[in-house]
């Protein structure tokens, strides 16, 4: 079972927006925020549903290739909202909301790019 991950970002003003509005509809909240002089001035931003933190957002030069990464929606209505709500915030759309019947039967899912292109997806799995 995966604790946590992260991501680099070059932008951590432009991301926080992003990353605040997309997750929202998953419940998802800024938990933690490094304190600069433990991070060497660079932002550090932990984002989970309460009580901890799961995806670690760093101010720095972005993986390459970038980073996929899905997050568990409880619905299709909360996957159409993260969709909504990224695209809002400056995402890209990588994927309209829909099912991908060639992964799985129930699954249903939507893909937009961060500002700096990591693929965030939203994903229900029916049932």
């Amino acid at each position: 079972m995966i604790d946590h991950t992260g991501l680099k970002v070059s932008d951590p003003v432009k991301s926080r927006r992003f990353y605040e509005t997309a997750l929202a509809p998953l419940g998802y909240r800024v938990l933690m925020e490094i304190p600069t002089e433990h991070t060497g001035g660079l932002v550090v931003l932990g984002y989970g549903v309460p009580p901890k933190p799961d995806l670690w957002v760093a101010q720095g030069t972005p993986e390459t290739p970038r980073v996929h990464i899905a997050f568990r929606a409880a619905s299709r209505g909360e996957v159409d909202a993260f969709y909504r709500a990224a695209l809002s915030a400056g995402g890209r759309d990588n994927g309209p909301p829909g099912p991908r019947p060639h992964y799985h039967a129930g699954y249903y899912g939507a893909f937009v790019l961060d500002p700096d292109g990591h693929n965030v997806e939203a994903v229900f799995h029916g049932g």
